[in-house]
């Protein structure tokens, strides 16, 4: 039910650096190009600043203590405060910048992955779980965020600060900065090993935290089935055992952590030991001053810094890159064709005058190349005219409606409305022309208003208002004390199914397109509100083409014709009082339903 240990996509290891990767991050970086740049600029100062700080403290010692110049060391000590103090202000504005320009980079990738999954085809959602694009549009874009505000910028002040304490060691006395040199080669062994264990545990922690988004969306949503059923205990060792898998990463993580710092101030610790000694000698003998000595070991101690961060930026480019791949698999998932070549404009009078007929010839389909579920179905629904589809469970009801939707494309035959094939109108158009009220009804925690108009500026209130009216829902929502703006529960689970399934027919309504597909539309409410929702039909049906699809076979006796499907093939069409004479699958059904009722 939930991603498995082994899922490849969010096991992908990534790279220190990918330049094709990082080639195309750099679109979603050029529009904060400016204040980047600002920011590395002020990196770049306050990585001098920092240097300048044991330079002072050599002259003040060296030039003014021992000379016992107290003028000269209070200059000298305003100096150092300016210094300080400038250090303080650069980094305010560096912080500012980057984490600024990573949240606005940040909004940009996230928009532009949720525009584009919006465009995916319904598909790709049959086998992608939900959990892991979430964890795409959070934890993914949150590693990229690091890269930018504490990896791509800051490793240039890193590289700044090293080679810069490399010259003023050397400056200062190259004997005692090759003494100094003498412990880098445990640092970078330390250095690997941490790098590469973390890198380790990193990847762990993301696995189990896109299997943890994953296994909450689904059991969240599920969550009356799971009480229902009595299975909390078992979902609940489930989530105990993935939440566990994140512990022991995290805890490892930790531990590298915990030894890899105390060790690179063991060995700081050590070089700092070498250079007292060697430089005590030197400064005994007279070939080294005090100032230098003091300023070779707080440079010394700087030295070993900007190693250790360079480590962390390893791991966040890492994990960056590796976010970044998992992103661009995402982006790269080719989109709805929404707009053929083929595409053509879309006439006034389709909408305005004549309600476009539907025609399937010989549609052939299939998810499963091992198992076909429209097997060469041809049918025609003229303007206007109201045809029924019924069928046993797994007839095929459900796929006519989908592909007629485009939300899939057959894989043999075509698709005709209003004549033309279905793949020359434009998304848009498509979408003006169809209305659906499903038996899946999914209401947003919004309004009552804003989940029958979805928002759409062009239907108004009152448009709304006599939508439900027609629906029979008004009355039920005037008896709340903020009426139309009652803002519903998630998914709607504060209403009655069938009061879900009244408000899914307000929303047909309101839109009025003309042609309209009733999926099921009265399967979920009770025989007297039926009797109401199918008087209110009747007015929704006038001069539409329609398509119903319906298990009672109440809805369907009004169609002007009836299609009786059966294992993906269709086997009976013909007006109710033909089927029956006929005697075959729709007098079953019938006879069937009148000894149940």
């Amino acid at each position: 039910m939930y991603l498995s240990e082994g899922s490849l996509e969010d096991e992908i290891k990534g790279k220190i650096y990918d330049h094709r990767l990082m080639k195309r991050l750099l679109p979603f970086l050029k529009p904060y190009r400016r204040p980047l740049y600002m920011a590395l600029a002020l990196i770049l100062v306050g990585a001098a600043l920092e240097l300048a700080f044991p330079y002072i403290t050599k002259i003040a010692i060296d030039g003014y203590i021992a000379k016992r110049d107290q003028r000269g060391l209070l200059f000298l000590s305003g100096i150092l405060f300016i210094v300080l103090l400038l250090q303080l202000v650069c980094g305010y504005f560096e912080t500012w910048l980057l984490q600024m320009s990573g949240q606005k980079i940040m909004r940009d990738l996230r928009n532009r992955l949720f525009a584009h999954v919006q465009a995916l085809d319904v598909s790709y959602y049959d086998h992608t779980a939900v959990g892991k694009i979430m964890t795409r549009l959070t934890s993914d874009v949150d590693a990229l965020n690091e890269l930018f505000t504490s990896g791509l910028i800051s490793i240039a002040g890193d590289l700044c600060t090293f080679f810069g304490i490399i010259i003023m060691l050397l400056y200062l006395n190259w004997r005692l900065a090759l003494v100094t040199f003498t412990v880098v080669p445990l640092i970078f062994v330390a250095t690997e090993i941490f790098r590469h264990r973390v890198r380790l545990s990193y990847r762990k922690i993301r696995a189990a935290v896109s299997r943890m988004n994953t296994f909450l969306q689904e059991y969240l949503t599920g969550m009356s089935v799971v009480q229902l059923f009595g299975q909390e205990q078992p979902s609940f060792e489930k989530f105990e055992g993935i939440n566990r898998q994140h512990l022991n990463a995290f805890q490892e993580t930790v531990f590298y952590y915990s030894v890899f710092y105390p060790a690179i101030e063991l060995v700081a610790a050590l070089a700092a030991a070498l250079i007292l000694f060697s430089g005590g000698h030197s400064v005994i003998g007279g070939t080294l001053t005090l100032g230098a000595l003091v300023a070779f070991l707080q440079y010394s101690r700087r030295f070993f810094s900007p190693i250790s961060d360079m480590s962390e930026r390893f791991n966040i480019f890492q994990a960056a890159m590796a976010a970044a791949e998992r992103i661009f698999v995402v982006l790269d998932e080719p989109e709805e064709q929404r707009n053929s070549a083929g595409v053509l404009p879309l006439s006034a009078d389709v909408i305005t005058i004549a309600p476009p007929s539907i025609e399937f010839q010989n549609v052939t389909f299939f998810y499963d190349p091992a198992k076909v579920v429209l097997q060469d179905v041809s049918f025609r629904i003229g303007s206007r005219e109201r045809v029924a589809l019924i069928g046993a469970t797994g007839a095929g009801k459900s796929t006519i409606i989908n592909l007629l939707l485009r939300l899939y494309r057959p894989q043999s035959g075509r698709i005709l409305l209003g004549g033309r094939d279905l793949e020359t109108y434009a998304e848009a158009d498509l979408r003006r022309l169809m209305g659906l009220v499903s038996q899946d009804i999914f209401l947003f925690s919004d309004s009552f208003s804003e989940n029958v108009s979805l928002g759409d500026p062009e239907v108004t209130l009152q448009q709304v208002e006599e939508s439900c009216r027609r629906a029979f829902i008004h009355d039920f929502i005037a008896g709340f004390p903020d009426g139309y703006t009652h803002r519903l529960a998630e998914r709607g689970a504060d209403l009655s199914q069938g009061q879900r399934q009244l408000i899914s027919i307000a929303r047909a309504l309101a839109f009025g397109r003309p042609v309209l597909i009733l999926d099921e539309a009265t399967s979920s409410v009770d025989t007297q509100t039926e009797r109401l929702i199918q008087k209110g039909l009747e007015t929704l049906l006038l001069n539409r083409t329609a398509l119903v699809v319906a298990h009672r076979l109440s809805t369907v006796e009004s169609a002007d014709r009836i299609i009786v499907l059966h294992k993906g093939r269709i086997r009976e069409e013909g007006t109710q009082d033909q089927l029956l004479s006929m005697k075959g699958l729709y007098y079953r059904f019938h006879m069937l339903q009148a000894a149940n009722s």
